[in-house]
């Protein structure tokens, strides 16, 4: 009988030794689940990029599987990257949906994902040292430049980066560029350099200071450090650049308190990826300027006033008239004039060969369109009326008014109106005393305007939506009135509300309520536009239509009274709801002595401007007086602040909407806020109107409210 004892303890040491592999492996799977730290994210972008096998339903191995060999020992669980088995307990019999077998292929790095895995302990501050870095785009020869931006932006001591949240934007950005530089390659100017260069040298153009944006000396720049140094000035500027050409050089809130329009900031990583992956630096830097079609035109018309470059500070001399004869058959021989005043003439009007003396016709035609421009005959002809108004201090100021004009035009939303009904918006401007409606970017309609008095009761400027209008409106008397005016004249006259047909109630806490039940002589008149807004201004009709006849008018107290509010009523109804087609007579049939909301669909944005320049369809400049002194203020801001950061908010004088304390009439009783407070005398207009303290009760005769919806 043959022993076969050898041959069972050979197949036995088989078998033990795959069960030593299964219990190895199962161990090693088991510990590789297990929730480990990890030192770093780089590690984990290593782990994401390990292949991970797909799961296949095959049977787990058998004897018939299993070559005997009596050399067999257990494979290194860590090299078995081929095949991964699910961990299980040395009771659990393996299931064949436990085992996987690897695929081949690598998956790419760029889409590799880092494990699920959650580590045991919170993981370390992430550091750009953590950051997995993208393979590197630095040649050999900019690698110094990269060293020396990467320990600049690291040391945060640059003294070009100095403004909240820019710092962490610029490394974020050169981290993503291995701190390959920008600006140049190989030491030699880019062309994104080239062009955000010309664009800050030619920041004059949008009423911008070039000087406020320094550009680097590349040429003289010989060093990696003179090279980095010079990259990050060149970065600063163009952020600088970005920055005031989008929100303003300076904040409207260092004009007054009365001024309140939209932030819309720039990110300074966006600006950076903006300006290094468009096909023109150049245009991708001048984008954050205004795209308004009116700003636009400021800026052509400061060009023209400019003679297409910036104002030379020497006055053109007087002398004899110039001008240029082109040669004719009957005069063949026909002479250029010369003159030592046509270089500055040519400087001024932007004309080549700055230092030609010759009275050319290039020279000539800068000149005939230089006149034809500003209202003088166009003859090319250099006399004295023409020599008399380039030296003007009046071009002076009206290019200083285009400035600031500009400068305000920034403040504005970029987006002025509602896309989803034609781009329609409200544009009221104080210094014109007028108001429009803006559709399919056309004007749809026009009016007068009465605005606030210079001081206190000024207009402000703002951006709100109007939501809806009221007809027949109930006037109740802003705290301010009732405390300046019409407690003063209770003192005098006990029946002067009586006689203005006012009408006075007590609230439950103390606190006094006038208010002008609807009428033809009520303050608001038919009609109020509502658009809840800070400063509790909004607009109306007005029984004192005499008003409208006046060159300037600025009588109210801050609210803006239109003179044709039923036209205005239905142009903003019929774009709102076009399909119920209201006229002006189906408002006017709307007038009694109950209020109407009628309510917009979608609202209409109000902007309340200050334009005291603008150029009108015929592409004439028009100039308005500075009523409220805003161009003044700008100004003084522009030209005394020099190195100083404009865009800081500095909190201005603000004019006051609450009343102020006054001589109080005997017998009238306040609440414990004293008569100096906004608060203690009621309930506010816009409070009544979207909600607050509970409104005083009807006056004798008053109808409820109707509210008109779509």
């Amino acid at each position: 009988m043959r022993d076969t004892s050898s041959g069972r303890s050979g197949f036995d040491r088989v078998l033990m030794a795959v069960a030593a592999t299964f219990l190895t492996v199962s161990a090693s799977a088991a510990f590789a689940q297990t929730p480990s730290p990890r030192d770093s994210v780089s590690e984990l972008a290593i782990d994401a990029a390990v292949p991970r096998p797909e799961p296949a339903n095959v049977p787990p191995p058998t004897a018939a599987d299993i070559k005997l060999d009596s050399t067999a020992s257990v494979p290194d669980a860590s090299k078995t990257s081929g095949t991964t088995i699910g961990a299980t307990s040395s009771d659990t019999p393996v299931k064949p949906s436990d085992t996987a077998t690897a695929p081949v292929a690598t998956p790419p790095a760029a889409t590799a994902t880092a494990p699920a895995a959650t580590p045991a302990a919170e993981p370390a501050k992430e550091t750009a040292k953590d950051v997995a870095k993208p393979a590197t785009t630095v040649t050999s020869s900019d690698q110094p430049v990269a060293e020396k931006l990467r320990e600049m932006v690291a040391a945060k001591s640059s003294k070009y980066l100095d403004r909240k949240g820019e710092r962490a934007a610029v490394e974020k950005f050169y981290i993503a560029r291995d701190y390959a530089p920008l600006w140049t390659q190989n030491g030699s100017v880019t062309t994104a350099a080239k062009g955000v260069i010309a664009r800050l040298q030619d920041a004059g153009s949008d009423g911008l200071s070039a000087a406020d944006y320094p550009v680097p000396d590349f040429a003289a720049a010989t060093t990696p450090d003179a090279l980095a140094e010079a990259e990050i000035k060149l970065t600063s500027s163009v952020l600088d650049y970005a920055r005031q050409a989008q929100s303003g050089r300076m904040h409207w809130s260092q004009i007054s308190g009365d001024i309140a329009f939209p932030e819309h900031p720039t990110d300074p990583y966006e600006v950076l990826v903006n300006v290094s992956t468009a096909r023109n630096a150049s245009i991708a830097l001048d984008s954050y300027n205004p795209p308004h079609k009116a700003y636009q035109e400021l800026k052509k018309k400061l060009a023209e006033l400019r003679g297409e470059s910036a104002m030379p500070i020497r006055p053109i001399g007087e002398g004899p008239a110039l001008k240029f004869v082109k040669p004719t058959k009957k005069n063949p021989t026909a002479a250029v004039m010369e003159d030592s005043r046509v270089p500055l003439l040519r400087a001024k009007l932007n004309v080549e060969n700055a230092g030609d003396t010759k009275y050319d016709a290039a020279v000539a035609e800068a000149v005939r369109k230089y006149q034809a421009s500003n209202e003088l005959k166009a003859t090319g002809v250099l006399d004295e009326a023409t020599v008399r108004a380039m030296n003007s201090p009046k071009r002076d100021r009206q290019i200083d008014t285009l400035i600031v004009n500009m400068e305000r035009w920034r403040w504005l939303p970029r987006q002025l109106g509602a896309a989803s009904i034609g781009n329609a918006y409200v544009m009221l401007n104080i210094p014109d005393f007028s108001l429009k409606v803006m559709h399919n970017d056309t004007q749809a309609w026009t009016t007068r305007v009465v605005v606030g008095k210079v001081g206190q009761h000024a207009t402000p400027l703002l951006t709100e939506t109007m939501k809806y209008i009221t007809v027949n409106p109930t006037w109740n008397v802003p705290p301010s009135i009732i405390y300046n005016e019409y407690l003063p004249a209770l003192q005098q006259d006990p029946t002067v509300l009586q006689r203005m047909g006012l009408k006075l109630t007590r609230n439950p806490d103390g606190s006094i309520h006038i208010a002008q039940p609807p009428g033809e002589a009520n303050a608001l008149g038919r009609i109020r536009f509502n658009f809840p807004n800070k400063f509790l201004v909004y607009q109306h009709d007005t029984p004192d239509k005499n008003l409208f006849a006046r060159d300037v008018r600025a009588f109210s107290h801050g609210c803006m009274r239109v003179q044709n509010p039923d036209q205005y009523a239905a142009t903003l109804l019929n774009i709102t709801m076009p399909g119920d087609r209201y006229t002006p007579e189906k408002i006017r049939s709307m007038y009694g002595s109950s209020e109407i909301d009628l309510k917009f669909p979608t609202p209409i944005p109000v902007n309340i401007t200050y334009q005291t320049a603008w150029v009108d369809d015929s592409g004439k400049l028009q100039l308005r007086n500075d009523i409220y002194g805003r161009d003044a203020q700008m100004l003084s801001i522009l030209r005394n602040t020099k190195g100083k950061d404009l865009e800081s908010v500095v909190a201005h004088s603000q004019p006051s909407y609450a009343r102020p304390r006054a001589d109080i009439p005997q017998g009238v009783a306040f609440n414990d806020n004293g008569p100096g407070a906004s608060a203690s005398s009621g309930p506010s207009f816009f409070e009544r109107l979207f909600g607050g303290p509970t409104p005083p009760p009807m006056a004798p005769g008053q109808k409820p409210r109707r509210t008109v919806t779509r």
